[in-house]
């Protein structure tokens, strides 16, 4: 149904964690908050995001720098470096 498409993506990741019926239940309550926002708004348009979406958004490069922040948020006295895995 949602093969190569941000609903179709979401309901792959939720199954490894839920389960499939839960899965299933939660990519639906998506479709109709997304349903609502589109009647709600006459002016709205849907534009699906792609299925690479969640990968964009968890680039493992971003998620290193900003916990590399937080760290150095925690400890701003110490010099704190990352070296490459040997």
């Amino acid at each position: 149904m949602f093969l190569q498409s941000l609903l179709g993506e979401r309901l792959r990741r939720l199954s490894r964690r839920l389960g499939g019926s839960r899965a299933r239940c939660a990519v639906g309550r998506s479709v109709l908050v997304i349903i609502w926002h589109l009647l709600a708004d006459p002016e709205a348009r849907y534009t699906d995001l792609g299925s690479v979406w969640h990968a964009r958004k968890t680039d493992t490069d971003r998620r290193t720098r900003s916990l590399l922040n937080q760290l150095r948020a925690l400890h701003p006295d110490s010099d704190i470096t990352i070296a490459p895995a040997a």
